[in-house]
């Protein structure tokens, strides 16, 4: 682990459930538009630069419930994970709550830094980021550094400064 890691980009990892917005957001990021997406089969990858010495290679792997199972097969040298949830969504949380405690839970993402994104916060019924951190249950993962950001994918709000975000923990985990 390690070797010949500088010279490419850290690997992140984008997960949640279906339709909470990861390849929107992903799109978003890397072309400045909003595509309209279908669901993800697989995964879709791209390479982010925050800025001219930094870029960062982002995983966004497909959601939905049979593909989960998988999710485990992207883990390999993935330097911070980033779970993308549907704010407006209360119906979910408990779902993205036990998706989230079961990827914390292998072995790979020991330690491994976690970026929560509270995604469609441009609609009006989103929770706000302390209910959202209370339903996913984050104040228990204390082995680990993690936080939460409000977002939206749709109008790009607060992306680049939670990529620049997970790009600090990256350094300091």
């Amino acid at each position: 682990m390690g070797q010949g890691h500088s010279a490419s980009a850290p690997q992140v990892i984008l997960m949640g459930l279906d339709s909470a917005g990861k390849s929107t957001l992903l799109a978003k990021l890397l072309t400045g538009q909003v595509m309209e997406t279908s669901p993800t089969i697989g995964f879709n990858v791209g390479t982010l630069n925050l800025d001219k010495k930094t870029s960062l290679t982002v995983w966004d792997v497909g959601g939905q419930k049979h593909m989960r199972p998988n999710w485990r097969l992207y883990l390999d040298d993935c330097e911070a994970l980033i779970f993308v949830v549907d704010s407006s969504d209360q119906g979910r949380m408990a779902e993205a709550k036990a998706a989230l405690k079961k990827i914390l839970s292998e072995e790979k993402l020991r330690g491994v830094p976690v970026m929560v994104l509270a995604n469609k916060k441009d609609l009006p019924n989103s929770m706000t980021i302390r209910e959202v951190s209370t339903s996913l249950d984050l104040p228990s993962y204390t082995d680990r550094l993690w936080e939460i950001q409000a977002c939206s994918a749709l109008k790009g709000l607060g992306l680049q400064q939670a990529f620049t975000s997970v790009n600090k923990m990256i350094k300091r985990s």
